[in-house]
C-alpha cells in the first residue's frame, strides 16, 4: 500500500499536461528524457507468450527463466502495464530493445543462447512470439502518445540471424577482396563467376545485376528447414551478404565480415538499400513510432546511410512526425571516431560513448578535466554544438555495463554508501548536462551488474537468476529476486526530481553550455547553460572528491541574482562574474539566474 501510494503521488506530480499531450510531435530530441528497456526483462504481463509459442524445452522455445542467456519472460503488454512506473521516474520517451521476431536459439553445441536480447532477427515485419504481437505494439504505442511519451524502436540492418552456412568450415576467418576477389570463385585461382562485375564501390542496380554468384571467398548454403525463414522473401537470398567470414571488426572486415557469425547484408547491393528502406518505413508508417536507435552502425558501409537516414526522415515527415530522432550506435569512446559518422555516413546524431566514459571516470575520481575535453571536442561534430545537444548520452547499457559497476570496479574497497552517493552524482551529471539523458532499466533501482552483456541485463521483474538475485543493490536490502519497480527508492527519487526539474527549463534541454571549471583531479566541474530564449544563466557544479569544496566560480557579469533549482544557492553574486558556492562531498548544485517564478 505504502509503494502504491508513492507512485500515484509521483504520477500526479510528474504527469504530462494534457497541452503536452497534444504536442509531443513538437518536441525537439533535446527536449527528451530517454529510458531504455529490453522487453525480454522488464515486465512479464502474460506468461502465456513465454515460450513464443514453441513446444520444447530451452533449446527449442528459448526460455529459461533460471539463465542469463535465454529468454526469460518479458514482454510488450508487461511495458504497457508499467507506463505509470515509466512516466513518475519523468521519461519522457521509451526506447525499447529490438521486437522483431528472432531465431530462439542459436550457437555451438554446449554454448547455446536465445535471442532474448532482439539482436537475431529473421522476420523484421513481425514482433516476436516472445514479446506478442504487432497489434500489442501498437497498442503500447498509442497508449504511450496518450501520455505525451514518445516511443523509439531498437532497429537492425547490419546483419540478420546466423542462417547462411559455409560448406569449407563451420567458424570461418575473414576473406578479403583482395585475396577473394568477386570474379574468381574461392581465390585469385580459381575459375572466373560474375563476368563484368566492376565491384561493389559501384552501387548501382546494372552492376549488381552481375553479380549473380556469391562463392567467391566461401561457398555459401542455406540448411533445408531454413530455406524461407527470413521475411521479407529476398532476405533468404546468399546473394545479398557479404558471405566472407567472420570479422576482426578492423580495416576492411569491418563493414563485411560476419558479427561473431551472424548473417552480414550486402548493403551495398541496391536491393538491399531499397528493401531495408521499406521495412522501416513500414514501421513508420504503421505504428507512427518515433525515432530509431540503429544498433552496429559502424559496421555498414556509409553510402548506405547517406541514403536510408534521409529516407526515413522524409517518411516520418510524410507521417507527421516532424523531430523524428535518429542515432546510430558506434561503440567507441573517442570523439572523432564518432564524430566521423556524423560527417561521414551523415547520421543526425550516434550514441556518446565518449560521455559515458568520461563521467564514470569522473565519478570513480579520475580529473574533472575529462568531461571538459569531451564537451571542447563538440566542434568536430556535423554542426557542431547544436549535434552535441542531440547525442543521447547515458552512464549505463546493456553491453557495456552499469555505471555504478564501473565505479566499484575503479574503486573496490568502496563502501556501499559512499558507491551509491557515486552514482547519484553521475546521474546528475547525465541529467544536467548537454545531450538527450538515456537511463537504462534497473539504475533507477540501484541495480549492480557482474559485468557486461548477460551480466547487465537483469529482470525487473523478480529473477530466477542466480548471479543477478545475488548482488548488493544500492539504497535498499532487496535483490533483484523480487520485483524492482520502486518509487520510494533513493534513485529513483533523485532521477524522477532530476527529470523533471530538466524538462520544465528550457536552459536544460536546449541551452547552449560552457565549462566554467575543471581540472586534472577530482573536486570541481562546473558549468552555465542558457536559456536559448532569454539568455539568462543556469550555473550547474558537481563535486566529485570526499571532501567539501567552497570557492568561487565565473558567471555572466549580468547574472547578479540567483534562485536554488536543486542543491544549495546563494541570492546573490559575491562580485560581478563571480558565485560563491559551497558544496558537500559529492554534492552538486543548479544556480539559476534571476528571480523566482
Amino acid at each position: 500500500m505504502i509503494r502504491k501510494t508513492a507512485l500515484a503521488l509521483f504520477t500526479a506530480a510528474l504527469a504530462v499536461a494534457p497541452a503536452a499531450a497534444q504536442s509531443y510531435r513538437d518536441r525537439l530530441p533535446e527536449d527528451e528524457v530517454l529510458y531504455f528497456l529490453l522487453p525480454d526483462r522488464f515486465e512479464n504481463a502474460d506468461p502465456a507468450n513465454d515460450r513464443g509459442g514453441l513446444t520444447g524445452d530451452r533449446l527449442v522455445t528459448g526460455f529459461d527463466p533460471s539463465s542469463k542467456a535465454f529468454y526469460h519472460g518479458g514482454d510488450l503488454k508487461g511495458v504497457l502495464q508499467r507506463l505509470d512506473y515509466i512516466q513518475a521516474l519523468g521519461a519522457t520517451a521509451i526506447w525499447v530493445g529490438p521486437i522483431f521476431k528472432n531465431k530462439p536459439v542459436q550457437g555451438p553445441k554446449g554454448q547455446e543462447s536465445a535471442g532474448y536480447h532482439g539482436y537475431w532477427i529473421t522476420d523484421f515485419t513481425q514482433v516476436d512470439p516472445h514479446f506478442g504481437t504487432n497489434t500489442e505494439f501498437k497498442a503500447l504505442v498509442d497508449a504511450a502518445h496518450k501520455r505525451g511519451i514518445k516511443v523509439y524502436m531498437d532497429i537492425v540492418v547490419n546483419h540478420t540471424a546466423d542462417v547462411i552456412q559455409f560448406k569449407e568450415c563451420g567458424d570461418c576467418a575473414y576473406r578479403s577482396r583482395a585475396d577473394y576477389p568477386y570474379q574468381r570463385k574461392g581465390g585469385t585461382s580459381g575459375g572466373p563467376i560474375n563476368p563484368g562485375f566492376a565491384g561493389d564501390d559501384n552501387h548501382s542496380a546494372a552492376n549488381f545485376a552481375k553479380l549473380t554468384r556469391p562463392d567467391y571467398a566461401y561457398t555459401p548454403y542455406v540448411p533445408e528447414a531454413e530455406k524461407q525463414v527470413k521475411v521479407p522473401a529476398w532476405l533468404n537470398d546468399p546473394i545479398h551478404y557479404h558471405n566472407r567470414g567472420n570479422s576482426t571488426f578492423a580495416g576492411e572486415n569491418s563493414t563485411m565480415g560476419d558479427f561473431v557469425g551472424l548473417d552480414d547484408l550486402m548493403t551495398e547491393h541496391p536491393r538491399v538499400v531499397a528493401g531495408m528502406i521499406e521495412i522501416f518505413g513500414g514501421w513508420i508508417d504503421r505504428f507512427g513510432v518515433d525515432g530509431f536507435r540503429i544498433d552496429t552502425a559502424r559496421h555498414v558501409n556509409p553510402e548506405f546511410w547517406q541514403t536510408f537516414v534521409p529516407a526515413m526522415l522524409a517518411r516520418a515527415k510524410a507521417k507527421g512526425i516532424p523531430n523524428f530522432h535518429i542515432f546510430g550506435e558506434v561503440a567507441d569512446p573517442e570523439v572523432a571516431a564518432l564524430a566521423q559518422h556524423t560527417r561521414v555516413d551523415k547520421f543526425p546524431a550516434v550514441l556518446d560513448f565518449a560521455f559515458a566514459l568520461a563521467v564514470d571516470e569522473v565519478a570513480s575520481g579520475k580529473g574533472t578535466d575529462r568531461l571538459a575535453k569531451v564537451f571542447a571536442a563538440d566542434v568536430l561534430y556535423e554542426g557542431g554544438e547544436k549535434t552535441g545537444h542531440r547525442l543521447p548520452t547515458f552512464v549505463s547499457n546493456h553491453d557495456a555495463g552499469r555505471s555504478s559497476t564501473f565505479i566499484k570496479q575503479a574503486l573496490p574497497k568502496v563502501s556501499q554508501a559512499e558507491l551509491l552517493q557515486r552514482v547519484e552524482l553521475a546521474q546528475a551529471m547525465l541529467l544536467l548536462l548537454r545531450g538527450v539523458p538515456t537511463i537504462y532499466a534497473g539504475d533507477e533501482q540501484g541495480f549492480v551488474s557482474d559485468g557486461n552483456d548477460q551480466d547487465a541485463r537483469e529482470d525487473m521483474f523478480g529473477s530466477k537468476v542466480a548471479s543477478y538475485n545475488d548482488n548488493h543493490l544500492l539504497g535498499t536490502d532487496t535483490t533483484t529476486a523480487t520485483p524492482s519497480f520502486n518509487p520510494a527508492h533513493p534513485l529513483f527519487r533523485e532521477i524522477a526530481m532530476l527529470a523533471r526539474l530538466r524538462t520544465s527549463h528550457a536552459a536544460l534541454t536546449r541551452g547552449r553550455q560552457i565549462t566554467r571549471f575543471a581540472s586534472d583531479k577530482p573536486g570541481l566541474f562546473a558549468v552555465s547553460r542558457f536559456d536559448p530564449k532569454t539568455g539568462a544563466e543556469t550555473v550547474i557544479a558537481f563535486n566529485t572528491s570526499p571532501e567539501p569544496w567552497t570557492g568561487n566560480i565565473q558567471v555572466e557579469t549580468r547574472s547578479t541574482a540567483f534562485h536554488t533549482l536543486a542543491g544549495a544557492c546563494p541570492a546573490s553574486a559575491a562580485a560581478p562574474g563571480s558565485l560563491p558556492l559551497s558544496l558537500p562531498a559529492f554534492g552538486y548544485t543548479v544556480c539559476a539566474a534571476g528571480a523566482s517564478k
